[in-house]
């Protein structure tokens, strides 16, 4: 593909190459070594979510002919292709990547051993933990020649196991699902000579499976391991409250039941149980076969146990508290002196906790209103609005049953809520709710005092720790009172308003980035400074990607920072010249979304909860919000300036996707710590 030939990259390329820089950090050796191992579990763990539905849609959709590269754009089957080769280079880099990090922990007195590596005490341990903590757990199936499978669970990792009896050379085989659902997948063992020693759980079934099968008669028995991964788009009709969920469980039934998208199994599996295991799954030369190694589901090592030296891991990053939040004060009393803007993980989640604790308790307080699409595990949000509505306020919640993967969590959460007499109300139907909303009610005599918080990035204590996210706490009344029109909107038949500030998807934000990019080509042309600047997680809508080459074209300076999908092509003559852009890929995830439009000195900033992709712009409930705080205004533009200028993390996007770190200057900008350090200067009172 030569630069400049195409106009658009198909959104699930350009996700693999945003996956590849992840893998790049995997292969850093500037990174901690343990976070290195992280990042493999990292672009694991993404890779198989690109499967399950990225992958899965466009299979569906090749299914469709011509009608498929109407809905699409480009045709679907030529991108699997393309999507098989580029999975299978990378593949090749994972392996040699994990390969390269397992030297480097040796040299580090860190050893990952299999089941024939263990010396007498290591394999005392093994046998004990065998049996005491695995064999129970153990369910094996046995493969007939006419039996069919059992459903694969998704994403699960499995044992093709071969018992060979030689006399006869006859053999039996079986499937045996790996639990490592229950059980860690890394389990350390005794050390040696003061060195640390891990072993796969895999490798511990192998130790004790003879244990597993002694009935019958054989004198050899291998392993070999295989993973499925499975379509789990959901298809919901749009029905309401109780149907509505009933319909979403049993999408999730049927997703444990999904078609194939991928199978992956060790390549040294031997010929004869490959094609047995393969033909039951009715896969064929369509579907996406590929060769790894002994070990699968690499996203496991996310959760590495914690064996090495303080130097193989990042330095804490401790949140520095907002300057115009104290312990101890009242946050809704900071809120009315002026707007606050929160920078997770910079800041402490823990300020919009003991927002929401403030007002669970405050007795003027009437109600609480928050959007939740993904929680943390052990919410805090959630036991904060629990306390509200025992201590008298009303409380609604808009629970979106969608949150891909989080469905059956949040069913059990709105279900916890609703026992405890809070108003749940489960999204709209046909539209994601993906705002992030939380509004506060306080009445005192006859005036009423509106308190409300926007975010780019969702109410869960989990993620604010490792995503990069924007929270705005305000009590201006233009946003508030536009605020109170949204929830109005879902509690009242999904009425809708005016807005004249607040800018809402589906319905308004389509025409609004139009109109703010035709206002920036409109100065440029004639002759006056403009520019937009955009950092967003996604950016993959044609219709926008074409106003922004006209932008380009009228001459805008546009700089472009996108984490993920980006389908526009930044650098072509005569078309996008005046476009660059950039991808940073470091130990936060970069969520944040805000945008900030030149218009002739008068600057236009917004955060939103959207990124420019169809699915945000015409089917989902998103807001984008003014900043009118100056000082604020001010922060977000220094912040994007730190970030555009990163010559560490960043990395150049352009149409070869070939992830190259952005030119060196004169000074190194490394721009998660210029950021943090930004931060505490600005909160320290030293600017």
């Amino acid at each position: 593909m030569k630069e400049g030939k195409i106009k658009y990259i198909p959104k699930e390329i350009s996700w693999l190459s945003f996956n590849e820089r992840v893998l790049q950090e995997a292969g850093n050796k500037d990174v901690p070594l343990l976070e290195r191992l992280k990042f493999l579990g990292i672009y694991s763990n993404n890779l198989d979510e690109y499967f399950r539905v990225r992958v899965a849609t466009l299979k569906r959709l090749s299914y469709y002919g011509r009608k498929a590269k109407e809905i699409l754009g480009y045709d679907p089957k030529p991108t699997l292709r393309k999507i098989q080769k580029i999975v299978l280079e990378q593949n090749e880099l994972f392996e040699k990547t994990y390969s390269e990090i397992l030297k480097d922990l040796a040299r580090n007195g860190i050893h990952i051993i299999n089941e024939k590596e263990l010396d007498n005490e290591q394999s005392a341990y093994v046998k004990s933990y065998f049996r005491n903590e695995v064999r129970t757990r153990l369910m094996p199936f046995l493969i007939e020649p006419d039996s069919n499978l059992p459903n694969l669970t998704d994403d699960a990792i499995y044992f093709g196991i071969i018992l060979k009896k030689k006399k006869n050379n006859k053999k039996r085989y079986a499937l045996l699902e790996i639990p490592s659902n229950v059980l860690p997948r890394f389990i350390v063992l005794p050390e040696r000579n003061g060195e640390k020693y891990l072993i796969f759980l895999d490798d511990v079934i192998r130790f004790g499976m003879r244990e597993v099968f002694f009935i019958f008669d054989f004198d050899e028995i291998s392993a070999y391991t295989i993973k499925l991964t499975k379509d789990a788009e959901l298809e919901l009709a749009d029905d309401y409250l109780a149907s509505y969920i009933d319909n979403l469980s049993r999408s999730l039934q049927q997703r444990k039941k999904g078609v194939p998208v991928r199978f992956i199994h060790d390549r040294d599996m031997p010929s004869d149980l490959l094609k047995l295991i393969t033909s039951k799954l009715n896969l064929g030369a369509e579907d996406v076969i590929i060769p790894g190694t002994r070990y699968h589901n690499f996203k496991d090592l996310m959760s590495f146990p914690a064996v090495g030296k303080k130097k193989f891991y990042y330095e804490p990053i401790i949140p520095v508290p907002h300057r115009d939040i104290h312990p101890g004060k009242s946050v809704l009393s900071a809120m009315l002196k002026k707007d606050i803007m929160l920078f997770f993980p910079y800041h402490p989640f823990d300020h919009f906790i003991d927002l929401l604790r403030e007002a669970s308790i405050d007795p003027l307080v009437t109600s609480i209103q928050i959007t939740l699409y993904r929680l943390a595990r052990n919410s805090s949000v959630i036991n904060a609005l629990l306390n509200a509505v025992r201590n008298g306020k009303s409380v609604t919640t808009i629970v979106e049953l969608q949150a891909r993967f989080d469905e059956e969590a949040n069913i059990l959460w709105g279900n916890k809520l609703m026992n405890e007499g809070v108003k749940v109300i489960y999204g709209v139907p046909g539209l994601k709710v993906h705002a992030k909303l939380c509004l506060i009610t306080r009445v005192k005599g006859d005036v009423t005092q509106r308190y409300t918080a926007i975010g780019t990035g969702n109410f869960n204590e989990d993620t604010a720790r490792i995503y990069t996210d924007h929270l705005l706490l305000t009590t201006e009344k233009k946003i508030t009172n536009e605020v109170f029109k949204v929830f109005n909107f879902f509690q009242a038949n999904y009425r809708k308003d005016n807005y004249y500030h607040l800018i809402l998807s589906p319905f308004h934000l389509r025409n609004k980035i139009n109109l703010l990019i035709d206002n920036e080509i409109k100065n440029a042309t004639a002759g006056k400074k403009s520019f937009i600047w955009l950092k967003l997680n996604n950016i993959t809508d044609r219709e926008t990607i074409d106003k922004l080459y006209e932008a380009s074209q009228a001459g805008v300076d546009i700089r472009i920072i996108v984490r993920g999908m980006f389908s526009l092509v930044p650098g072509i003559k005569n078309v996008s010249d005046n476009i660059k852009a950039i991808g940073i890929v470091d130990r936060f995830l970069e969520h944040t979304r805000f945008m900030i439009f030149h218009n002739g000195g008068d600057e236009e900033v917004y955060i939103s909860s959207a990124d420019l992709m169809t699915r945000n712009l015409d089917h989902r409930i998103e807001v984008t919000c003014p900043v009118f705080d100056e000082s604020i205004r001010k922060q977000l533009k220094k912040i994007f300036d730190i970030q555009w200028h990163d010559n560490v993390k960043a990395r150049k996007l352009d149409a070869l996707q070939l992830n190259k770190i952005t030119s060196k200057g004169e000074k190194t900008v490394h721009s998660q710590i210029e950021v943090y350090e930004y931060i505490k200067r600005i909160n320290c009172g030293t600017t």
